[in-house]
């Protein structure tokens, strides 16, 4: 009987512990929207702020709540840091070539093109 006692105390307890994942699902529900409606404001830091920093909480969320990193062990955290390192390293070595419009043996025509398209097209309608 003690047994059986134990065991509710114990699976009461674990389930004490765990998130609403509901309410969790809510709050990425509502950054959500938040970050789409941010660039319908027009305003560029507004737009910024909703395109990049709701992504790193809702990310955060995601990964706490619902992959349970922050129950694993010290060097699964350590893993995914060192992953997210490596990531940025790898951007910040191919963005200087992918980000520009002509290098020395290739030019993005279409790129270029685009440019030219915007620029002509920003002439004739100014932003008020």
């Amino acid at each position: 009987m003690s047994s059986e006692n134990d065991t509710e105390k114990k699976s009461d307890e674990s389930h004490a512990h765990h998130p609403s994942y509901v309410k969790i699902w809510a709050i990425l529900v509502v950054l959500l929207g938040l970050s789409v409606a941010g660039p319908h404001l027009g305003i560029e830091i507004i737009t910024l702020i909703t395109a990049f920093g709701i992504a790193v909480v809702k990310a955060y969320l995601v990964a706490k709540h619902f992959m349970h990193v922050n129950l694993e062990k010290r060097y699964v955290v350590y893993l995914i840091a060192t992953c997210l390192g490596f990531m940025g390293l790898l951007y910040a070595g191919v963005a200087p070539d992918v980000m520009r419009h002509s290098g020395r043996n290739w030019h993005n025509l279409a790129a270029q093109d685009e440019v030219k398209r915007a620029i002509a097209e920003h002439a004739h309608h100014p932003k008020e």
